[in-house]
């Protein structure tokens, strides 16, 4: 959620982070009408690996923001993004991890104390529970609650945000070095690539058109209607699953654009891809076809809308397996 801590990455004139979490409630896919659920809810919760991992420390590792970071203790870790916080819960070390931010909120994190106030990170509450090590992305702010973090005299390692798929391994190596836990990352890399490579073998060869397909981002309780272009972080996703992404395809080279029934007009999406939380803001799909241009398209006259929940859709970590599978179920109306 750009802020997305998918998540930091969304405007922050759309006043979101992406909340993420998987749970498709897919609406519809070209094959498939909006109303006809194509694939069921996945549980949301992560999946850690087997074992719990020793953490080999200290060490000394590079932060995206150009300095080095030095870990002593893994003990009491904060992972400022839902992301870097599936990451840490999936690698084995769930029972380290002593608080989380808002958009951190499947199953194994859901309990922990909230760190953030909206989508801005209290120092304050952070330093209150003695951290070892907090992890953050660029994104992260505001910059003084993350410099008074650092002052404190805490560790904080910052991640650079994903955008396509292959920033999933990066993302994994980073936090796995931080945490001293190197062969654990190696191990979560090789399954999440392998289950990735397998939702890939089973995307239809095109036989004819690809599907076009347009990503919203929709809060309708704050009027925020916009639609991504080639650094949205979509587009990686839909071309893996074999569609167009038509703000890509559009010129569109920012991450976000104001909709105007001009832009709809020149994609022509087939299938509009949104959020679960930004569709209910609209007031789902009678809602979805009411924004100007949308009913226009042929996404809007057919009323193909596909889903997935804020908090996994651009988090690029060890759930995209599923995140792609659900595009493809959707898509082509196959079961996950």
């Amino acid at each position: 959620m750009p802020t997305p801590a998918a998540s930091t990455r969304f405007p922050r004139l759309a006043l979101a982070v992406v909340t993420l979490a998987l749970a498709v409630t897919g609406c519809a896919g070209t094959a498939a009408p909006a109303e006809s659920p194509a694939v069921a809810a996945a549980p949301d919760r992560v999946e850690p690996l087997a074992g719990t991992p020793r953490p080999a420390l200290p060490v000394t590792v590079p932060s995206a923001d150009g300095t080095q970071v030095t870990v002593a203790s893994a003990e009491r870790i904060i992972p400022l993004t839902g992301s870097l916080n599936e990451i840490v819960q999936t690698l084995g070390l769930g029972g380290q991890v002593v608080a989380r931010d808002i958009t951190a909120t499947f199953e194994q994190a859901a309990s922990l104390p909230v760190v953030t106030r909206g989508h801005d990170v209290s120092a304050e509450s952070v330093l209150s529970l003695r951290p070892t090590l907090v992890l953050a992305e660029t994104t992260t702010g505001p910059g003084e609650a993350v410099q008074q973090i650092r002052d404190a005299g805490v560790p904080v390692l910052v991640v650079a945000p994903a955008k396509a798929l292959e920033d999933v391994p990066k993302r994994i190596d980073a936090v796995a070095a931080a945490l001293g836990v190197k062969e654990a990352g190696a191990q979560l890399n090789q399954r999440t690539a392998d289950r990735i490579a397998a939702v890939r073998r089973d995307v239809p060869a095109a036989s004819g058109k690809k599907p076009r397909v347009a990503f919203l981002y929709l809060r309708g309780t704050a009027s925020v209607y916009l639609l991504g272009g080639s650094d949205s972080g979509a587009a990686s996703l839909l071309e893996a699953a074999g569609a167009v992404d038509t703000g890509k395809e559009s010129g569109l080279g920012k991450d976000f654009t104001p909709i105007t029934s001009e832009a709809l007009a020149a994609a022509a999406p087939d299938a509009i891809l949104v959020m679960t939380k930004g569709l209910e803001s609209v007031g789902g799909v009678d809602g979805l076809t009411k924004i100007p241009g949308v009913a226009q398209t042929p996404a809007g006259m057919d009323r193909r809308v596909v889903t997935v929940d804020d908090g996994v859709l651009l988090n690029y970590g060890p759930r995209t397996d599923q995140v792609l599978s659900s595009l493809v179920a959707q898509l082509y109306g196959k079961g996950a």
